[in-house]
């Protein structure tokens, strides 16, 4: 399958500068961010899409032959020498050209290959909070480890008062280039240098407060407001929240993943509220009002005569505001009619007295029960 042009991947034009391709790789790379397209495999191969067309138009000299070769640049399969990288197609081509023809085809120079500016990693945490705050939105306080810059070096890895110095494994070039030579003229490799691991430079005294890393991890207590509707998998993004990025790139971000805890009384259906309602044989029999709880306080409510246990009414819009602020869902109450277990004499007269109002007297010395009954109805 042929592949998309860079620029187009990342809806920018050829004279786009470094300032706008990386805010348009860091648009599109939130976007489709596998953390916020879960399981979504079209998202996932988009977001490589973008990376890989980052990763060459950040860097000014990718950047530059890719415009000159186009993706050709980057095959290894090219027919020279699958383990020569991008980086050294025109060495490669400067090397055999120039053995045969006196040179003139391409650049032979060493290549800088500093390494620049790297975006820093995102975190994520899990954070727990109740029924009602997930219903009316709330702000909370949370803490983050998080690596940052150092405060004493200000990132640059050097003891206070010293600098770099070039590093002179590589001279400066961030690479290590070898050269080999064979009956079809010279195959040249290059490597990032351990030394410098490709800055470049290389620091003359450590900083003492981060050991020549630059970095330090620190706890952070950051605020965080919670909008009303969110659920148990809501994902909140705090721009630059993230780890911080290095030479100069910027800092990742923070995922916070919402849990929220069960409630005692009410259950959660999308943007709607279920609970279940305890009534006496006397009230589902006769009808009257009663006070149904909801997350908003106690309504009252008229149950009509005759109500059965399982029966569901509805509040409507007394549910969980939507988290796009358009609408509320419903509050759904489940009635259970609730028998007594224990009667005085009294209520057991009564409760007679009433059987036999509507025909259900019951003889006592009946021993057979329900399933003997059950047995009699169906014995022929």
């Amino acid at each position: 399958m042929e592949k998309r042009d860079y620029y187009e991947i990342l809806g920018i034009s050829k004279d786009a500068d470094a300032n706008e391709i990386k805010s348009a790789f860091r648009k599109l790379a939130k976007q489709y961010h596998p953390d916020l397209n879960p399981d979504n495999k079209e998202a996932e191969t988009k977001f490589k899409e973008i990376n890989e067309a980052y990763e060459v138009l950040s860097d000014p000299e990718k950047k530059a032959k890719y415009d000159q070769f186009g993706h050709a640049a980057f095959d290894q399969n090219a027919g020279f020498g699958g383990g020569a990288g991008f980086n050294d197609f025109g060495d490669i081509f400067g090397d055999i050209f120039g053995d045969f023809f006196g040179g003139g085809f391409g650049g032979t120079g060493q290549r800088t290959q500093r390494t620049g500016p790297k975006a820093g990693s995102d975190l994520k945490i899990k954070l727990d909070i109740d029924f009602e705050e997930a219903a009316f939105g709330t702000k909370k306080d949370i803490k983050i480890n998080r690596i940052e810059k150092c405060h004493v070096c200000d990132g640059s890895g050097a003891k206070k008062g010293t600098g770099k110095k070039t590093c002179p494994t590589c001279n400066g070039t961030g690479s290590i280039r070898t050269v080999q030579r064979t009956p079809l003229g010279q195959f040249a490799s290059t490597k990032i240098c351990t030394t410098c691991n490709g800055t470049g430079e290389i620091v003359e005294e450590p900083c003492t407060a981060c050991d020549g890393t630059g970095k330090e991890k620190k706890s952070r207590k950051l605020s965080i407001n919670i909008p009303a509707g969110v659920d148990t998998g809501s994902v909140i993004p705090l721009r630059g929240e993230g780890n911080h990025g290095e030479r100069g790139g910027p800092a990742g971000d923070l995922y916070v993943y919402i849990n929220v805890r069960p409630h005692e009384i009410f259950e959660r259906d999308g943007n709607d509220v279920w609970c279940e309602i305890p009534i006496s044989f006397a009230k589902a029999a006769m009808g009257g009002s009663i006070q149904v709880p909801t997350i908003e306080g106690n309504v009252k409510y008229e149950v009509p005569e005759g109500t059965q246990t399982g029966t569901v009414f509805r509040l409507k819009n007394k549910g969980i505001k939507n988290l796009r602020g358009v609408g509320k869902g419903d509050q759904y109450v489940r009635v259970k009619v609730e028998v007594p277990k224990k009667l005085t004499e009294k209520q057991k007269a009564l409760l007679e007295e009433f059987a036999m109002e509507m025909g259900e007297h019951q003889d006592k010395d009946d021993k057979k029960g329900f399933f003997g009954k059950m047995k009699d109805a169906f014995k022929d």
